[in-house]
């Protein structure tokens, strides 16, 4: 199944995406998760992340091929091409192929920690991914996209001016990075349609299960967390299931609402877990 055909049957479509674990027994626990989520709620596709610099591609492969052939999911691969030549991306791609992942969403991707990459040659944005894959592989495309705007972005304006590009290069369906406000969500959405971007805008959602990652994530990507929402945050950091407890509450909030807009559907950013996305998701079907 193609992904962006799906975003285009008329309905709702929900989606989750895991990291790639680092060991064996990691790999074992995604699995379950994953299993447990595909049982319970049935989701229309799962992704699986790539490290920084290609530190994790053997194991994206292998759980985007795992997940498509045992649990019957369709699956797409991310795909960074920070630090990776276009005969290497080719490479990857045509593995992934060979396995039937025919989704992939295409990024720049960050350096390794400890061995940065110039951003230069070829392959030095996800633009320029996006115009390589459209040109050489039968797969479909996505592409990432941030309603508060990239971290790196000199402006609003050129951030928007990128995400055209995405679209005008070959991405068919964008997916947001994290935020907490819809009203930054929707605000992106007019600004992108404004623009002439059709492709579906899909809603990052983000479950609240920890303050500090929460907090160490929104200041990585350049996300906010509305005031009221960290206060209350901040009255419960240390009792975590409290912190939860608020986190599902706010995000089943969000996404009713994204809904009631007009959102094209749901990804869910699961950190390799099962309990905050089934519980949101099973109250939103309850409707």
């Amino acid at each position: 199944m193609r992904i962006g055909d799906l975003y285009r049957a008329g309905r709702p479509v929900y989606s989750f995406e895991f990291f790639p674990p680092k060991t064996d027994e990691a790999a074992q626990n995604l699995f379950v998760a994953a299993a447990e989520l595909k049982q319970a709620l049935a989701p229309d596709f799962i992704s699986v992340t790539y490290g920084a610099g290609g530190s994790t591609r053997s194991r994206t492969l292998e759980c985007v091929t795992r997940i498509q052939s045992e649990l019957g999911v369709t699956a797409m691969a991310h795909l960074a091409c920070m630090g990776h030549t276009e005969e290497e991306i080719g490479g990857i791609v045509r593995g992934l192929m060979g396995e039937g992942i025919r989704n992939i969403l295409a990024l720049r991707g960050d350096p390794p920690k400890d061995s940065p990459a110039p951003v230069n040659g070829p392959l030095a944005h996800a633009t320029d991914l996006i115009t390589f894959l459209k040109a050489n592989f039968a797969v479909d495309i996505g592409g990432a996209c941030y309603p508060e705007a990239h971290p790196e972005a000199i402006s609003v304006e050129d951030d928007l001016r990128w995400t055209r590009e995405k679209v005008d290069r070959g991405a068919r369906f964008l997916i947001t990075q994290l935020f907490f406000d819809n009203n930054d969500y929707f605000a992106f959405v007019d600004r992108a349609r404004a623009s002439g971007i059709q492709a579906p805008i899909v809603p990052g959602i983000m479950p609240i299960t920890n303050v500090v990652q929460i907090e160490r994530f929104t200041k990585m990507c350049g996300a906010r967390i509305p005031e009221e929402l960290r206060e209350r945050l901040n009255r419960h950091r240390e009792d975590l299931p409290n912190v939860m407890a608020i986190g599902i509450e706010h995000a089943i909030i969000q996404c009713r609402q994204l809904l009631d807009r007009g959102a094209p559907g749901l990804h869910f950013y699961t950190l390799n877990k099962s309990h905050a996305t089934r519980s949101i998701l099973a109250a939103l079907r309850r409707l």
